[in-house]
């Protein structure tokens, strides 16, 4: 079991994040602590701290963020295909087409879907995308979803914003075409005492 927290610091204030190096009432460094992408100067200044511990199981995931929507949404083909709105029984499913799924439980999954706007392109009853079942790749299914999520965020007053790893050409090229720009990198890590 991991304890979690996120941080968050800007570039030009780097030296304030030294203060959690000492910090033992909410941080205790003798645990394992799970970082969610978290900047990545703050990771390296975590990994910098004069303690013991090491940072592990990197996994980089750069932000991008869509200041304004695109002028023109895209339209779904087909009569067997449609967007909907996900439930908690879509939540295996969901995990296994998930790339870090031996880093999060199934019920993580079903608690997001139940709390937070998640949508599905459904091709005959069967979920095609939430990230794109490979069978399924090539028909547009992608930004179906992106621009179904961009608008129902945007409608809440938010800014929508994403997490891409740097080796997925094919979400960054997605989420270019609906005007997300890269914003700062992070990391996805494992802080262990030694």
């Amino acid at each position: 079991m991991y304890e979690s927290f996120s941080v968050f610091c800007p570039d030009e204030h780097i030296e304030s994040l030294d203060l959690l190096a000492t910090e033992d009432i909410l941080i205790d460094w003798s645990q394992p602590i799970y970082l969610n992408f978290t900047q990545t100067s703050i990771v390296n200044r975590i990994e910098n701290f004069n303690l013991s511990i090491e940072v592990t199981e990197k996994i980089a995931g750069d932000i991008y963020v869509q200041s304004e929507p695109p002028e023109e949404e895209l339209q779904l083909d087909g009569d067997e295909c449609e967007v909907r709105e996900l439930i908690a029984e879509n939540a295996k499913a969901i995990h296994e087409l998930y790339p870090a799924h031996d880093m999060e439980a199934v019920e993580v999954f079903e608690k997001l879907i139940t709390r937070l706007p998640a949508y599905g392109v459904f091709s005959s009853g069967q979920l095609a995308a939430w990230m794109t079942r490979p069978e399924f790749r090539r028909k547009g299914y992608g930004i179906h979803l992106a621009q179904q999520l961009t608008r129902k965020v945007r409608s809440r007053g938010y800014v929508p914003f994403v997490v891409i790893r740097p080796e997925n050409d094919a979400s960054l090229s997605l989420y270019n075409k609906l005007g997300f720009k890269k914003s700062y990198e992070t990391v996805r890590a494992i802080v262990r005492p030694v």
